[in-house]
């Protein structure tokens, strides 16, 4: 199975991972982040999730929690 990438961030940074072929999801929150790395999290082809630095800190404790689990999917904060 081929490890995909998924982009979770603001509208503009999500717009531009679209055009390079990357599959994301725009947050506004924290909770709204936190539901986005769950769902990006479950998803079996999901290789690396790449995350706006303003997108991680408000859901830092989710972060750290997928990244403590396990060494899949990784996470990129950009």
């Amino acid at each position: 199975m081929e490890s995909k990438f998924y982009c979770i961030g603001d509208e503009d940074t999500v717009r531009g991972f679209r055009l390079a072929g990357v599959e994301g999801r725009a947050a506004a929150g924290a909770a709204d982040t936190a539901a986005a790395l769950d769902e990006a999290a479950a998803r079996p082809d999901c290789g690396v999730i790449i995350i706006s630095a303003a997108a991680a800190a408000l859901a830092r404790a989710k972060v750290t929690e997928l990244r403590l689990r396990g060494a899949r999917p990784l996470i990129a904060e950009i």
